[in-house]
């Protein structure tokens, strides 16, 4: 397998971080693209804001860049904005680069390729398993903004592409909020602290319908895949874990890792309800958890004692709140070739430990 020169762009992320380990390991040359240069071992910074052009171009001339690995993305106040901004941010990036020596770009989306926007969530109602080849659901979504661009920029200069559509990434990043693995330890190290039910704080369809998730490690290889098997150029693949859960199980034997009596939504059924004024969000039961998490934090010693560079309480709610079964399709790309496969319970325990080991979490 040949290997190249890799641009990771959003490298502090929870994919892109642990992208860009895997591929030092692998053996590729890596630079690592952020808005503030941060140190990883193995991975050469570069740090540049993508929506400042003349910055970009800068940061960025004279790179021997053959491999783009696009994992980052900028929240705005509504889709619209998302769209302008995050297209903006791609644009930027592939005018900077020297397109006669780039090979290959992969951009990561996920899920909401199928359920809209957060302004549209659910409104395509799109049958499960999701497979690639559904039609994109009506409205503003800037994961189809980054599509064109990328389809469009390579068109233009004569490279390969692939999109990647994972569901809910689980994996360790340090500094990165939005991570649901990280967001349910803190949570659950707070209930131990406060003697307190591990509550469920998602749907009645989310604690009883199936589901999937998405190893940040079964991402990276994807993603080194499909960069480098000229039979897979120029597709969108679906990447989980290749297994699926119901969170009622999932739930208690996370409770169970932490000694914690679990709490779900035991009605089932066509009366069970996802009447919002009976769920319990993170967001509401974690009201004023900044002083208790500093006080765990100075108990036990801990790396980082503000709770809002830790854990996303919105985010978490986003995913469990759903009212709509998510489920992702891989045979394509088991067809083309691709057949690592991880326990989603593994991969939860697996962060957990290593949180323990690191000090994030008691």
């Amino acid at each position: 397998m040949r290997k190249g020169t890799a641009l990771v762009v959003g490298a502090t992320g929870i994919t892109g971080g642990n992208l860009a380990s895997y591929l030092v390991a692998s053996g590729w040359t890596v630079y690592g693209l952020s808005r503030r240069a941060t140190e990883q071992s193995g991975v050469i910074p570069v740090a540049a804001d993508l929506l400042d052009k003349p910055a970009t171009e800068q940061a960025l001339a004279g790179l021997p860049i053959t491999h783009v690995f696009y994992c980052t993305w900028i929240r705005r106040d509504n889709e619209k904005a998302n769209v302008e901004a995050n297209s903006q941010m791609m644009r930027n990036l592939f005018d900077a680069l020297d397109s006669d020596k780039l090979d290959h770009a992969s951009l990561v989306t996920g899920t909401k390729q199928y359920l809209g926007s957060f302004e549209a969530y659910g409104s395509g109602r799109i049958e499960t398993p999701f497979r690639e080849s559904e039609p994109r659901v009506p409205g503003d979504n800037f994961y189809y903004a980054l599509e064109d661009v990328l389809f469009e920029a390579a068109e233009r200069h004569g490279f390969a592409w692939n999109v990647h559509r994972p569901h809910t990434v689980i994996g360790y990043a340090r500094g990165n909020a939005m991570n649901m693995g990280t967001t349910i330890a803190v949570y659950a190290s707070i209930c131990q602290a406060a003697g307190q039910p591990f509550v469920f704080p998602g749907s009645q369809t989310q604690w009883n319908a199936l589901t999937d998730m998405t190893d940040a490690l079964v991402l990276a290889r994807q993603m080194e895949w499909a960069a480098t098997t000229p039979g897979a150029a120029n597709q969108a693949f679906n990447t989980v874990n290749g297994d699926v859960f119901r969170w009622r199980r999932m739930w208690r034997e996370i409770g169970e890792y932490f000694g914690l009596e679990a709490q779900g939504l035991e009605v089932q059924g066509p009366e069970a309800s996802d009447d919002p004024e009976t769920m319990q969000p993170l967001e509401t039961q974690m009201a004023g958890a900044e002083s208790t998490w500093r006080e765990i934090a100075e108990k036990h010693d801990l790396v980082e004692p503000d709770v809002a560079k830790l854990a996303s309480w919105w985010h978490t709610d986003a995913d469990l709140g759903r009212d709509q079964e998510c489920v992702n399709d891989t045979t394509k790309s088991r067809d083309f070739g691709f057949d690592h496969f991880r326990e989603t319970r593994a991969a939860f325990f697996d962060l957990f430990d290593r949180l323990r080991a690191e000090k994030v979490i008691p």
